[in-house]
């Protein structure tokens, strides 16, 4: 059997400092602390990343690329309600997997400039996108809003879809988060669109949402 090619230094350097950043918290782990973790010396990993805020920003760079792929998905055919559960799933555990970046948030932002401006735009996709679904949903007759209506909900869902893993952790920081949170965060975000849902498929969300949560 073929062994697979060991993981570059780099590789494992953002691989170990994006497991340690996620369980407790990026202001929390000095970049000696992933070299001790990985097992080498501060001076090799400060060999491959100058600062600790060179590993964040490659981590971002991940994050951003597959964050913008799954926010550019929903344009490339007219949504249904089932699709928004998908789309809606697929945000939440890019979310998830880079989960360090939302529970910071404000104190990286705040620290770093390039995180500062591709942040931003990320954000304003988030909106459009959602109102761009929304749009979609009214056209295909499943959902009633008008477009005054489509805006203030695009911007709301993001406010939630960005602070949920935050609310989470202020409301239990002892807990221990998992799936269960990405469910949970996807349900509150399709909850503000649900009364504008024609009737048939309020009653599919109805259904679905029982699923998700249950």
């Amino acid at each position: 059997m073929e062994r697979k090619p060991k993981r570059r230094t780099r590789e494992r350097i953002l691989a170990t400092a994006l497991e340690l950043f996620n369980r407790y918290g990026e202001p929390s782990v000095p970049a000696a602390a992933v070299a001790d973790e990985m097992g080498i010396s501060p001076g090799n990993l400060y060999y491959h990343f100058r600062s600790k805020d060179e590993i964040v920003e490659a981590l971002f760079a991940a994050f951003r690329a597959e964050i913008e792929d799954t926010l550019a998905a929903p344009e490339r055919r007219p949504p249904h309600v089932e699709d928004v559960w998908l789309f809606l799933h697929l945000v939440f555990e890019a979310i998830w997997r880079y989960r360090f970046l939302y529970r910071d948030i404000n104190d990286l932002l705040s620290r770093n400039r390039t995180l500062e401006v591709h942040f931003k735009r990320i954000i304003e996709h988030k909106v459009r996108t959602g109102a761009a679904i929304m749009h979609g949903l009214v056209l295909a007759g499943e959902m009633r809003a008008s477009r005054a209506e489509i805006e203030t909900l695009a911007v709301n869902m993001t406010v939630i879809a960005t602070y949920w893993l935050s609310f989470e952790f202020v409301r239990n920081p002892r807990a221990q988060q998992d799936g269960a949170v990405l469910a949970r965060g996807a349900f509150q975000v399709m909850s503000l669109a649900a009364p504008y849902l024609a009737p048939k498929s309020r009653a599919l969300f109805d259904r679905l949402a029982a699923e998700y949560v249950a």
